[in-house]
């Protein structure tokens, strides 16, 4: 990881969930005031794991650009229209039968056999979501299930070497998200830059899912300038050298 040069940077690009938010809520007046004053000086880039359209409602039509799908989606902000233009919007097949076999080689070996709703869930995108409860499963069941992220990650490198023509994530709270390779959040920031002409060094990025299978890993062992955040409620403190 690269120290950061204010004087360098030009960008600041973010997640959303866990950083700026609590999961799918808005920002808090602090945190919408602090995203304003960072407005005026830099400019401001969303690198999500969701789309772009539900990105830009959880942050209420704030004005920024937004990398949804971990770069499959790049959506651009009109100040004439207020709304989000869409750049890039790209698809992957995906092999319903294969995944469905692998997914349920690992239910088969670490007792996950009963999940309400669908086992995996297909985005539109080609991203994939192995629902370890299941689609359908209650948001109380899921908060308990592996809170510390102790039981996923001691399979995550086996559910890796399972799914090669994937990224692989420990995502949300009892779920293993998957992207089509070459698709993360470095390989998405890195385009980026090379479609705006910027050196990885004049653009910071923040994000709290920084470790051993957070979406935000690969970023953060990258020579990209880094704040790590592990609540979104200080996110005004964690930003305020670079409006020093």
């Amino acid at each position: 990881m690269n120290d950061i040069v204010k004087e360098r940077i030009k960008v600041i690009a973010m997640d959303l969930d866990g950083t700026l938010t609590q999961h799918k809520t808005h920002p808090d007046a602090a945190c919408r005031e602090t995203l304003e004053r960072l407005n005026e000086r830099y400019k401001l880039l969303m690198v999500g794991a969701g789309q772009t359209r539900r990105i830009f409602n959880q942050l209420e039509q704030f004005p920024i650009d937004i990398v949804g799908n971990y770069g499959l989606q790049y959506a651009t902000y009109n100040a004439e229209t207020g709304d989000i233009d869409t750049v890039r919007d790209l698809t992957f097949p995906v092999d319903r039968d294969e995944i469905e076999r692998r997914v349920n080689y690992f239910r088969e070996k670490y007792g996950f056999t009963e999940f309400r709703g669908d086992s995996v869930e297909y985005h539109p995108s080609g991203c994939i979501t192995f629902a370890v409860l299941g689609t359908k499963a209650l948001q109380e069941d899921k908060l308990s299930f592996d809170p510390d992220r102790k039981k996923r990650r001691a399979i995550y490198d086996e559910v890796v070497a399972a799914f090669p023509e994937y990224n692989v994530f420990v995502g949300g709270s009892s779920s293993f998200d998957m992207s089509p390779r070459p698709y993360d959040k470095y390989y998405a920031l890195d385009l980026y830059c090379k479609e705006k002409g910027l050196s990885h060094d004049e653009v910071v990025y923040i994000g709290d899912d920084y470790g051993q299978g957070g979406n935000d890993e690969s970023v953060y062992a990258s020579d990209f300038p880094y704040l790590t955040i592990d609540d979104y409620r200080d996110f005004p403190d964690i930003v305020a050298p670079l409006l020093a």
